[in-house]
């Protein structure tokens, strides 16, 4: 079926080079302050904010427009706790018998180990699905494109959304994710790509002393 086209909504904001600087910049102060944290709070978070920052997410661009993900919000302490108790499964096997030495090292400054806390305390956790093919109304599968590139967008873009509402945010990657659609009850087609761990900071949140590389040690202009 041809794809109807339309004239582009007037939404981008016409700034002069000076106010395109000016507000280039500023986001990146802001942005800049985003710090990956481990120790969250309890305090509940308003439904609505991660509502309005999946929408947000889920504006990123995809392969073909396929939108090739699905997001599952977690608040019940049960469900919650379930997923620690299996991540923690995995987790002690990973530490202690499949982890090679570097990435222990690696790790080491992090102090991160298989104790996984912040998936009980912090009050909403995000399991984020890519969809490997869609099913039709008629049961057929169709294809999706670009799934890593697509999804790590709308994942990046969720992350920001998230930060720019006063959250912090832990991206945590168990492995094997396999266990996730049960605990989630998602359907075959779909594999776990993330867990965003998400709430307000606890108030003796402390963060490793990091560096981010400068400018030019990440860019090439030509």
């Amino acid at each position: 079926m041809e794809k109807k086209f339309q004239d582009l909504p007037a939404r981008y904001n016409k700034y002069s080079d000076e106010d395109m600087i000016r507000e280039s910049l500023s986001f990146y102060e802001e942005m800049k302050q985003r710090r990956t944290i481990r120790f969250f709070s309890e305090k509940p978070i308003p439904g609505e904010v991660i509502e309005n920052c999946i929408r947000t997410a889920s504006t990123a661009p995809s392969g073909a427009n396929c939108q090739p993900w699905h997001f599952v919000v977690i608040t019940d302490p049960d469900v919650k706790k379930t997923l620690r108790n299996e991540s923690e499964k995995n987790e002690i096997e990973f530490y202690n018998k499949k982890a090679p030495q570097e990435w222990l090292n690696a790790l080491a400054p992090l102090k991160t180990n298989e104790d996984k806390p912040f998936l009980e305390k912090a009050p909403c956790l995000i399991v984020i699905f890519v969809k490997r093919y869609d099913i039709d109304e008629q049961g057929e599968i169709v294809k999706q494109y670009y799934l890593n590139e697509s999804i790590g967008i709308a994942t990046g873009m969720l992350i920001t959304a998230l930060h720019k509402a006063g959250l912090g945010t832990l991206t945590y990657t168990p492995s094997p994710m396999g266990f996730l659609n049960k605990v989630c009850n998602r359907p075959e087609n779909e594999r776990a790509y993330m867990v965003v761990v998400v709430g307000h900071p606890a108030d003796d949140c402390t963060v490793p002393d990091l560096e981010r590389k400068d400018l030019e040690d990440i860019t090439t202009f030509i």
